[in-house]
Parts: C-alpha cells; sequence; structure tokens
C-alpha cells in the first residue's frame, strides 16, 4: 500500500508550548473510582471543515508533546491514563521511550497563555502485542502519566464505552485536534483546538466507499475494530496532526468516545471516510493495563433502547458520491468561465474553483501584484460568470509568490465579495491533487486564458488528447532530467492535435490558453499556458497539479479531485528512473522509448508514394524534409521530377495509441552535385513543416562512423502491401572487412553489415530500407540507406553531412564525440579470391576472419 497516501494522522509538529508547568498535586475534590464522573463538560457560554472549538467544551483532550512540540492528540480516561494511537509512539517497529513524551492537559490554544493547563511526564507507554502498522489494525495506546491530572472545568475524563456498546450507522459524533486544516496545510496561529462533526459509518456502507478504487487506485479492506466516520462527499475530516485524538458521541447527556483517529487516505477526499481505532472491542485491554490504578475509567452501561440504533444500509445501498465540479452541459460551453474585467485593461479569462474564488493568470493584472497592498481600483473590479445577470464584485487579490518570476507560476486567485450559489449555473472546475497522473490519451480541450484574441478556425480545433508524461518530458523538456513517475507532478502537460495546422492563415501566438482535461465525463483544469513563440498551437502546457496545495490553502474550498480514470497500462507501471536522451541544437530527435523492438510506430520512417507506381522506405531528418534511396525515387533514365507524397505516422493498417497520421506533398528533390549524375542519397523536401510527436520526429544524423556501443538494426517492411514495420538485427563491419568480403566492387562511402541469425529475410529490400544505430544514452541515429538490389550494402550518411546540412539547415546532428572515424587501413590483407568465396555473407566472413587469425 503506497504509504504516501495511507496517511497515519500524526505528523505536524508545533512550537513548544510557553507557560506550560509541571503539577504534581491530586485535586481535593476528585472522586472515588466507582464515583468517577467522565464525558460532561462544563456548561459554556480545524481539523479539515472544523471550527474553532470553545473553550472547556472538551475537556478530556489533551496534547502529546515530544521534544517541545505538539506531535498527537489523546484523551483523558482516568486520572492518570490517557488513551491515543499506537502509530504515534512506534517506528520502525520500535515502541519510543515514555521518558521523550509529556501530556497537557486542559488546553485550548497553543499559543498561549494556558490558562488553567498543565503537563504531566509520561511514565510508561502500552500498545497491544499484536500492533504492526496501521492499516493492520490495532492502533490504540495507553500513556501511564507520572502523577495524576488534576481535574477541573477544563480537565475532565471521557467515558469510555464497553464492549456491547453499539454506535448506530449515521449517528452525530464530533472529532477534535490540532492536525492540519488540509492536506500538508497546518492550523494556523493561534493553533485553537478545533471541531468537526462527523457520522459514523457502518461497516457495511464503509467498506462499500473503500472497494471502489481510490487515490492511485487503491482499494483497503477494513479489519475487525476499525471504524469509520465521516461523508461520502468528503470535505469534513481529521487530518495529520489529529492522530490519537477522540471521537466521541453523546447519549444520555455522557460523552462516550467511539473511536481513536487512526489514518486516512488524504484528508476530506471524496468516498474516503476518516478510519478510527473502535474503542469498545478494547474493553478487556484497557481494563488489565490499568488494573489496580485508583480510580480508573468509567464504562457507563448503553441504554438498551440506544443499542438498536439505526439501522445501517447493506452494500447494495451504498451510494457513491460523484463529483460536485467539473460539469458543462457540452464542451466548449464552460459553466466555470470567468472574465475578469478590469478598468483600463482587456477583458481576463479565469476559472471559478470554488464558491467564493477564480483563478486567473496573475500576468492579467501587471504592476498589481507586486505590492503587498491590495489595488487602488479595486472596488471597480468585475467578474462575469454564465448565467449570472449581475457582475460580481471582488474583494481581494492574492497572486501566487512566484508569480512575478515564474512562467509556470503565472497565477492569481480573486476572492468574490459574495459566494454564489453552485447549486444552479455557475458550477466550478475540478481541480487535480499533486499525485494526479492524466492518463496518455485523455481527450482534452483548449480553453480561453488570460487576455485571449478570437479562436482561429473551428471550434474543432481545439480538440486534442494527451501525451505521455515520457514523450512530452523528452520532446519538451531540459535534456538530462529524470522523467516523473507517474504519481510524481509532471514537468509538462503536452496535448497532441489531430487535425492539420493551417488555419487559413491565422495566428494562435496571441492568445492564452488553459487546457481542460476529461475523466469520466468530469473536467479538470490539467495545464496553462503563457505566449507561444510561434503560430502553431501550444505544445506543452505548466501543469496545474504542482499549484493545488497553494490554491487550497488560500481558497480553503477549492474542488480539489482524485483521479476518475486509472488504466495506466504498461506506462504508468513504469517506476524505474528514466531520462531523456541528449537534445542537438534544433531540438529532440530518435526518440522512442522502450521496449523499442516490440512492434509499433517509428516516428521517423515515412512512406514516400512515387506517382501511384510504388513506395519507397523515406526518413524525417528535419521537420520540412525526408531523405531516401534516390534508385527508389528516381527511376533510370527519366528527366521528371515524378509527383510524390510523403505519409508519417503510419504503421500498416493497425492504427496505433498516440499516432496521427501525417500526410505531405513533396515540392523538390535535392540531389548531392559532387557524385554525378545518380548519388545513392536524395533529400525530399516537404510542402510545409511537420511538427514533432511521436507519429513524426526527425531522427539523429552524426558525422562519424557507426556509435560506440550502439545496436544496429535495418528497418523495412517484411511485405510492401501491409507496410507493417519490422526490424532486422545486424552488425556493422569494419571498412577493412568490407572491402575484403567486396573487393574492387564498392563505391566510396559503403557499409557492409552481417545479419543476426535468422534475421536476413525479415525485411524485403525494393523499398531500399535504412540502418539505424541506438545509441547507449537511448538516442536513434540513421547511419545508411540501401544500395540497389541488395540486402547488405548500405549508402554512408556521415559522409554526407557537409550536404545535408546546407541543404536542411535544422538536421539533428549529434557531437561527433563517442563515434569512432575509420582512417583508411593501409595493406592489402585480404587472402586470393575469398570475396563472395561461399556465396554466402555469413560464411565468407568466417572464413575471411580465420584466415586474418591465421596470417596474424
Amino acid at each position: 500500500m503506497s504509504q504516501h497516501l495511507l496517511l497515519p494522522l500524526a505528523i505536524l509538529a508545533i512550537s513548544p508550548i510557553p507557560g506550560a508547568f509541571q503539577d504534581s498535586a491530586l485535586s481535593p475534590t476528585q472522586k472515588e473510582p466507582e464515583d468517577l464522573d467522565c464525558g460532561r463538560p462544563e456548561p459554556s457560554a480545524r481539523i479539515m471543515g472544523g471550527s474553532d472549538s470553545q473553550p472547556g467544551t472538551w475537556p478530556w483532550q489533551v496534547s502529546l508533546h515530544q521534544g517541545g512540540g505538539h506531535i498527537c492528540g489523546g484523551s483523558l480516561i482516568a486520572p492518570s491514563w490517557v488513551l491515543s494511537a499506537a502509530h504515534c509512539f512506534v517506528t520502525n517497529g520500535t515502541l519510543e521511550p515514555a521518558a521523550e513524551w509529556s501530556v497537557v492537559l486542559g488546553v485550548h490554544s497553543q499559543d498561549g497563555p494556558l490558562d488553567g493547563a498543565h503537563v504531566r511526564a509520561v511514565a510508561a507507554i502500552l500498545v497491544p502485542d499484536n500492533y504492526s502498522g496501521v492499516e493492520s489494525g490495532a492502533d490504540v495506546a495507553l500513556l501511564r502519566l507520572a502523577s495524576p491530572a488534576r481535574l477541573g472545568p477544563t480537565v475532565r475524563p471521557v467515558c469510555l464505552p464497553r464492549a456491547s456498546h453499539r454506535f448506530a450507522h449515521g449517528t452525530a459524533c464530533w472529532a477534535t485536534g490540532w492536525g492540519d486544516v488540509q492536506e500538508a496545510d497546518p492550523l494556523p496561529l493561534p493553533w485553537v483546538l478545533q471541531e468537526v462533526e462527523l457520522r459514523v459509518l457502518g461497516e457495511a456502507a464503509c467498506q462499500c466507499l473503500y472497494s471502489r478504487p481510490g487515490p492511485f487506485n487503491l482499494t483497503f479492506q477494513l479489519l475487525p475494530g476499525m471504524l469509520c466516520a465521516g461523508y461520502p462527499e468528503g470535505r469534513r475530516d481529521t487530518c495529520q496532526g489529529d492522530s490519537g485524538g477522540p471521537l466521541v458521541c453523546k447519549e444520555g447527556g455522557r460523552w462516550f468516545q467511539a473511536g481513536i483517529t487512526s489514518f486516512g487516505f488524504g484528508c476530506g477526499r471524496r468516498n474516503r471516510p476518516g478510519v478510527f481505532t473502535a474503542v469498545a472491542p478494547y474493553e478487556a485491554w484497557i481494563r488489565e493495563q490499568v488494573l489496580g490504578s485508583e480510580p480508573g475509567p468509567a464504562f457507563p452501561t448503553q441504554s438498551p433502547e440506544l443499542q438498536s440504533g439505526l439501522p445501517e444500509p447493506t452494500d447494495e445501498n451504498c451510494t457513491i458520491a460523484l463529483p460536485e465540479c467539473g460539469k458543462a452541459p457540452r464542451p466548449g460551453a464552460w459553466p466555470w468561465e470567468a472574465q475578469v474585467l478590469v478598468p483600463g485593461s482587456r477583458p481576463c479569462y479565469g476559472a471559478l474553483v470554488s464558491e467564493s474564488w477564480v483563478l486567473a493568470p496573475a500576468s492579467c493584472f501587471p504592476g498589481r501584484i507586486s505590492s503587498d497592498l491590495p489595488p487602488r481600483d479595486l472596488d471597480n473590479w468585475r467578474v462575469m460568470l454564465p448565467s449570472r445577470p449581475r457582475a460580481e464584485r471582488v474583494a481581494r487579490l492574492v497572486p501566487h509568490e512566484n508569480a512575478s518570476w515564474d512562467d509556470a507560476s503565472n497565477l492569481a486567485l480573486l476572492q468574490l465579495r459574495a459566494p454564489v450559489n453552485l447549486s444552479v449555473a455557475p458550477r466550478p472546475v475540478c481541480l487535480p491533487h499533486p499525485e494526479h497522473y492524466f492518463l496518455p490519451g485523455s481527450r482534452c480541450r483548449l480553453a480561453r486564458w488570460g487576455h485571449t484574441e478570437p479562436v482561429p478556425g473551428a471550434g474543432s480545433l481545439l480538440e486534442a488528447e494527451l501525451l505521455g508524461v515520457w514523450w512530452c518530458h523528452c520532446l519538451y523538456g531540459r535534456q538530462g532530467e529524470s522523467v516523473p513517475p507517474p504519481g510524481e507532478p509532471p514537468l509538462a502537460i503536452c496535448p497532441a492535435y489531430q487535425e492539420e495546422e493551417e488555419v487559413a492563415g491565422r495566428c494562435w501566438n496571441y492568445s492564452h490558453w488553459s487546457l481542460l482535461c476529461r475523466e469520466e465525463g468530469t473536467w479538470f483544469l490539467a495545464g496553462i499556458r503563457d505566449l507561444p513563440s510561434d503560430c502553431l498551437r501550444p505544445r506543452a502546457f505548466y501543469p496545474l497539479q504542482t499549484h493545488g496545495p497553494w490554491i487550497s490553502h488560500v481558497t480553503r474550498g477549492a474542488y480539489l479531485e482524485d483521479q476518475l480514470a486509472w488504466d495506466w497500462g504498461p506506462e504508468g507501471e513504469e517506476t524505474e528512473t528514466q531520462t531523456c536522451p541528449p537534445h542537438t541544437e534544433h531540438g529532440a530527435c530518435g526518440l522512442r522509448p522502450e521496449p523499442a523492438l516490440t512492434g509499433g510506430l517509428w516516428p521517423w520512417l515515412a512512406e514516400v508514394h512515387v506517382a501511384g507506381e510504388r513506395v519507397c522506405t523515406g526518413i524525417l531528418v528535419a521537420p520540412g524534409w525526408v531523405l531516401a534511396a534516390t534508385h527508389c525515387i528516381l527511376r533510370l533514365g527519366s528527366t521528371t521530377v515524378p509527383y510524390i507524397e510523403v505519409y508519417l505516422g503510419r504503421a500498416g493498417a493497425s492504427p496505433l495509441p498516440q499516432s496521427h497520421q501525417v500526410s505531405r506533398l513533396v515540392i523538390s528533390i535535392r540531389l548531392p552535385r559532387h557524385l554525378g549524375l545518380r548519388p545513392p542519397l536524395a533529400l525530399l523536401e516537404l510542402s510545409s513543416r511537420v511538427e514533432p510527436s511521436p507519429s513524426a520526429l526527425p531522427i539523429c544524423l552524426h558525422p562519424g562512423g557507426t556509435p560506440l556501443g550502439a545496436s544496429c538494426w535495418v528497418l523495412g517492411w517484411k511485405d510492401p502491401q501491409d507496410r507493417v514495420p519490422v526490424a532486422a538485427a545486424v552488425s556493422i563491419l569494419t571498412p577493412r572487412l568490407c572491402h575484403c568480403l567486396y573487393q574492387g566492387i564498392l563505391p566510396p562511402g559503403t557499409l557492409c553489415v552481417l545479419y543476426a541469425e535468422g534475421q536476413e529475410d525479415r525485411c524485403e529490400v525494393t523499398s531500399a530500407p535504412p540502418l539505424l544505430c541506438q545509441t547507449e544514452e537511448g538516442s536513434w541515429v540513421l547511419v545508411g540507406m540501401a544500395i540497389r538490389g541488395s540486402r547488405d550494402l548500405f549508402a554512408a550518411i556521415g559522409p554526407e553531412e557537409t550536404w545535408i546540412s546546407q541543404t536542411v539547415g535544422e538536421a539533428h546532428f549529434l557531437h561527433p564525440s563517442g563515434f569512432p572515424h575509420w582512417l583508411p587501413e593501409g595493406g592489402d590483407l585480404c587472402p586470393p579470391d575469398m570475396a563472395r568465396a561461399s556465396g554466402s555473407p555469413r560464411a565468407a566472413l568466417f572464413l575471411l576472419l580465420l584466415t586474418l587469425l591465421i596470417q596474424g
């Protein structure tokens, strides 16, 4: 089970309590065991979703300190005994020394002054023998105080339930503590004890909720002795730092402790109620531990009419709470779209994220976010929301602390003076938690964001689907950085567009955009984008996951929602750290995720359709250029340039995930002049650029020989009709061996290959397949193109570096370091009549190597 989601609620540490003192005096009014009163606070004039309690309301609540700061909560059950959670005191299976702990009683605000509060040392900590971790149950602990507590108006014990005591489904109870008010959001000063009303959930109802996959697709099996309290819709819960504190229910004028705060999957998440240790099953254990204490805990008898309780719904009647955000009548009709009107500025588009808050780009408010003071003209600001005839007034502007210098943090929150009614339109958009993983292939839309110009073209052009994290990061991230695995906030989110880029001459670079992605019918605000640098639709968005905690902290009510779609597939199961291959000065090239040879798309492999007669293999070497073998493109004796179409993103008849077919016409053919009339290589200029994607990405080139330590392959088609790519493993021979095998018949710059066993017939040769190698860093490089009629001989790319660079300009040549430059080898050491001696390259090579060894 993922430990960063199953949260033992004992994490928050705060400052030492000023003014606390030791007092060992026993109150003269303290009662004898049989008369010990419990669960009756004196009459009196956070926790997630909770509120400040009144002093003296919960007199049994104690604060457990270690190292001078609050760590956990607990409850006073007798003058010398405190009940808490075992996980507060057990680290890596070892019980921590009692001497390190102290108990503060009668405290309300942990910021002092502490009127009536006092401290007791801990003499002993007792936990059940079968405790091994919160998820295994038995999360209960007893602390024996070194001296009895001084009872009074703010220090009184709580009643404990007997083993037969039943807290019925739906019972209203209260949890208290000084823990976080939200996930990773500590209770602010003055650290006042928080209270929240929670409903007891019966075992069947709670198990039904936990049987539905939640964060990280996890389910959880409740164990005997566990008790649930909360709400299917979430938003009210205990949180980190509340651990060990009490869940109490009032019966017959007394408060009984039903549970001990134990753990949760996050805090206040939908369909994930808090899990408590039920106290009633531990009556015998508690009595055994405190035996002989005078006075001991009180276990009043429950009235018979309460034991019947409310009927618990069966799991068939379990109601799963649905998201309260992200519902749109149709794509493009966004009920959360907010238009911020600031005097003297163009309208700025943002999104409603709660009843009272709008999220928008901070860049919409230049000059107003650099000061700690509110804008002078804030009274004149207005927000227009869908289906609201009146403009909303703005009470507060909260820019992100990094908004002025970090484009990824170009955010601001605007608080409305009056909350809007969300039972009708408008509706808030859902926001992702930091661990949210938007699945590759998720259906997304671009939406207006910031100072936005009219959208070019039809609305359908706003559709997109997400690339995988590896593709997104390696295409647009900084080389050398690790690829964030699923569950960690990505560095970018990348949409892929199926349509062509030309939109009637219009440009996209005058608009900001947000990216909305849908999961099970619910829309999430997934990313934001500043101005793109060209006329293309935005290719990478800044993810919103990293800003969820900030938005939640400021708004205390924004709709952060758990992931709803969980078909992660092989990519989602990747746990090893991955890094991206090196980029060139023109960007990424030669990217293909592992495993590379199991079929699928090769993003640089092009189908070159020549005059409707034949199909040749081509390789994308730059956004607007494809390299191919001249003999396949141009027929001998022909003087005309044929009509040629190029297709990328195709891999046979079966569609592949994340692949979009791209087609271009060839407008010119370029040949190297220095090689005569029929050079082996030709560059085909495309009618328009091809933007990088998993469907169409240039391969890398290099100026030297075969990369050191590389694995090499001939990539082609088994059948020229269906054109499913296949790769045949080969070894590239040294120039000396190649010269010996083909004495006197090879043109300069020819490479010879030797196929691995059984690989010779994998690729057909009429389409002139390429020779590729994968470097140790992971980049794929083009080494050669097949020579007419041969599956063993290839025209080398390296000698044509100058011609390719001068013609293309954006060819992706890797740095030459690490590539051997084979120098001419002197002396004719080839045995006579050895070339092609046996009719088989493999047999000939074996005989050649044997002869050279004998000669050596």
